[in-house]
């Protein structure tokens, strides 16, 4: 049996003898896309196999990012948080490797998985199942998108402290279970904010959408209440997860870039228009 890997998204599909009929419906919704040349599969072997590097980088002490060089699907970064009590495997990576794995272990390896949204699912069962079979956290809006399912497969909603000092928090937007991690630490404080908050190409920016490469915006109710949602955290700094950061007052970045876009959204620039 070949666990199968969708071309376009990278989420992991389940183990059969055949590719799965028809299209990846994660990449069939609207805030996706299929090729125009047709539907790709690939498995971890193969995507194993083809020429690549890991790229590791620390970004403060006990927070880490790791890629594939050249990246595969949407080219997410994977986050990982140590703390005393275990390691947040962040938005895991949607290939399983030596390589990879080795670099994970050198670091700890993880306690539990977590995914910001269902296009960043990944390979998340394969290095649960790698990692010792370890719980992987899916919101319970979100869990039509599982595509392979598995018994270390946990529901959460609302907030969470999975980790010390690391907090899940269910944000919208994005996709309704669309979740941050805030990680408290001695520097201000972190949030790995998935596609709920992307920075942008003007330092100090980030915006907002329902679909990043289809451009379908988000209401201004909905970005009002993503800020609404993340009032009670301090965080300075904002890592995204295609590598763009806030470095510095980046909870004020997220109000200030807020207010504009739902000032644009609401019809108050109109007459600039």
């Amino acid at each position: 049996m070949t666990i199968w890997i969708c071309g376009t998204c990278g989420v992991e599909h389940p183990d059969t003898d055949r590719p799965p009929a028809g299209e990846c419906a994660i990449c069939a919704d609207e805030r996706q896309w299929v090729p125009a040349s047709g539907q790709v599969w690939t498995t971890l072997d193969k995507l194993s196999a083809d020429a690549h590097d890991v790229v590791h980088e620390e970004l403060e002490p006990g927070l880490h990012r790791l890629n594939r060089e050249p990246p595969f699907g949407i080219g997410q970064w994977t986050h990982l948080v140590q703390t005393a009590e275990g390691n947040l495997l962040w938005d895991p990576p949607n290939h399983l490797d030596p390589a990879l794995a080795a670099k994970i272990d050198e670091l700890g390896g993880a306690a539990v998985i977590v995914a910001s949204h269902p296009h960043m699912y990944g390979s998340q069962v394969s290095w649960s199942h790698r990692l010792g079979r370890i719980p992987v956290l899916v919101h319970t809006a979100d869990r039509q998108w599982v595509q392979r399912e598995a018994p270390v497969l946990r529901e959460w909603s609302g907030t969470e402290r999975v980790l010390p000092g690391v907090t899940l928090v269910e944000a919208g937007g994005h996709f309704p279970g669309a979740a941050v991690a805030h990680v408290e630490n001695s520097t201000g404080g972190a949030l790995l904010a998935g596609d709920t908050i992307v920075p942008v190409a003007a330092a100090g920016w980030v915006t907002f959408m329902r679909s990043y490469p289809n451009k379908i915006p988000l209401s201004a109710g909905l970005v009002q209440r993503i800020v609404d949602r993340l009032a009670p955290y301090e965080f300075d700094r904002l890592c995204g997860l295609l590598g763009g950061t806030v470095l510095g007052d980046a909870k004020g970045a997220v109000r200030r870039s807020a207010e504009r876009y739902i000032a644009w959204a609401g019809g108050a620039n109109d007459h600039l228009g």
